[in-house]
């Protein structure tokens, strides 16, 4: 399978666009994320191990806890790249593909 497709198809997946822009803001548990998003804790599992597997969220074991965040290293600064280009070059037309 192509490396683009599945890195960008993970990121045109709804419920890991959500989890992405979460984990933007802080780390965080399963339950954490699974209570804000108010979704199963299986379907929210499933989702991030997909996002793990392209280490586009990191997990760390704290105690008994796993705490997910986001890869601070590739991924925030190309989420501030694509905000960064929104601002400048779409000028909102983006957002009305969306509707």
């Amino acid at each position: 399978m192509n490396k683009y497709y599945m890195f960008f198809g993970n990121l045109a997946n709804p419920l890991k666009i959500e989890i992405i822009t979460l984990l933007k803001e802080k780390d965080m548990c399963v339950l954490e994320i699974a209570k804000e998003l108010g979704i199963e804790q299986s379907k929210l599992s499933h989702a991030l191990k997909s996002l793990r597997d392209c280490s586009i969220v990191l997990v760390e074991r704290k105690g008994k806890k796993r705490l997910y965040s986001l890869n601070k290293k590739t991924i925030l600064p190309m989420l501030e790249i694509i905000d960064s280009h929104e601002k400048e070059f779409c000028k909102n037309k983006c957002a009305r593909h969306m509707e």
